[in-house]
């Protein structure tokens, strides 16, 4: 097929049925509470509460590609508000039909990328105004705080809360410095060693700012790292790499104990056993500081005291308080490709190996860079 033929068809991967329903529900959730509970489909000239066409267009942003940079808080919130308010404007001043239009979508463009703020809805947004001399003579800059942001604000919510209930990220995950600092027990993170302002840089030169966040530019180039590294593995196994003299914790474990391991041993990680060795799950370090910090602010107190809890010097908490149960798995015949994808994004530090439930190695990031090593070298 020639090239131009091609341009013509799907410029986006396949979506699965799974991810366009969990999109289209949400749309529906989004828009089916705004509209019921705080909005309505009649314009209400007193309250101004009432849903608008281009909400249906924000809601296909939130929810069906929310790590879009267009899709972020601040696009949707400040850009639907800023075109609002040029929208206004316009209508207020100017008679002409084609004229009030086309200047209100224009200048809300210009404002919208001078406020970093590019939401395409927010074009509609202003058409919208520009389209309603009566409304807007009525309600006046009312309309930019409600239907506009109130409206926008209220779907960055639900947008949020769906987000979290069906496991995805939003609002966008934001670059930074690798998340924990390695040890003599973890490797290097998986990124690239790009930093933000030369990520940034790549964006802008190719003119992709408003399409990609430098967050998963950068973990895009390192999962692609890794991949290319994986092929390189050809075939070897979890097996052929993976730490086979392991230091397990039973689940009642204290995790002043535990802490005292990963202190002693400096690991990445410590398996969760039980007889016979069976698996339970695995704690990483961070598990470790994200429970002391979710203690001290459910307690209301400062970081020591979630601390204190930790350390046992408060009510003692366990390992299976802080374990992972639902991280990526192993048998000893999962090839290294496929053990790369899992620990690419940064979640996990390692992947145990099972055998019928019991714990028989584990693999580790370490594990993993010294494979591609000693094949580089060898």
């Amino acid at each position: 097929m020639p090239p131009f033929l091609r341009s013509l068809g799907p410029a986006v991967t396949r979506s699965s049925p799974a991810e366009a329903l969990r999109a289209g529900a949400g749309a529906l959730a989004g828009l089916g509470i705004a509209g019921l509970f705080v909005l309505g489909p009649a314009v209400d000239s007193r309250l101004g509460l009432y849903l608008i066409a281009p909400f249906g267009a924000t809601s296909v942003l939130l929810f069906a590609v929310p790590n879009s940079p267009l899709a972020q808080p601040w696009s949707a919130i400040v850009g639907n508000a800023v075109a609002a308010t040029a929208g206004v404007a316009v209508c207020l001043a100017v008679d002409d039909p084609v004229l009030r239009i086309a200047l209100a979508v224009g200048l809300a463009i210009a404002a919208m990328m001078l406020c970093r703020a590019v939401h395409p809805p927010a074009g509609a947004v202003a058409m919208t105004a520009a389209m309603s001399p009566d409304a807007i003579a009525d309600l006046g800059f009312r309309f930019v705080l409600a239907p506009v942001t109130l409206g926008t604000v209220l779907l960055v919510c639900i947008a949020v809360l769906y987000a979290r209930a069906t496991g995805r990220h939003y609002p966008f995950r934001q670059f930074d410095a690798p998340p924990r600092p390695p040890d003599a027990g973890s490797a290097r993170d998986p990124r690239p060693g790009l930093s933000e302002a030369e990520l940034a840089g790549i964006l802008d030169r190719y003119r992709q700012s408003f399409n990609l966040g430098t967050a998963d530019l950068a973990r895009l180039i390192g999962a692609a790292e890794l991949q290319a590294a994986a092929h390189r593995q050809g075939a070897a196994t979890a097996a052929d790499i993976m730490s086979r003299d392991l230091v397990t914790v039973a689940a009642e474990t204290p995790l002043a104990e535990v802490a005292a391991l990963f202190r002693r041993h400096r690991f990445a990680s410590l398996p969760v056993t039980g007889e016979g060795g069976r698996y339970f799950g695995v704690i990483f370090q961070y598990h470790l500081i994200e429970r002391a910090s979710e203690d001290a602010f459910r307690l209301g107190r400062d970081f020591a005291a979630g601390m204190r809890r930790l350390t046992g010097r408060g009510q003692p908490l366990r390992a299976a308080d802080v374990m992972s149960v639902a991280g990526p798995r192993a048998v000893a015949s999962t090839p290294v490709a496929a053990l790369l994808p899992m620990m690419a994004d940064g979640a996990v530090d390692a992947v145990p190996v099972l055998d019928r439930g019991r714990i028989a190695g584990i693999v580790t990031r370490s594990d993993i860079i010294g494979a591609l090593a000693r094949q580089s070298l060898g």
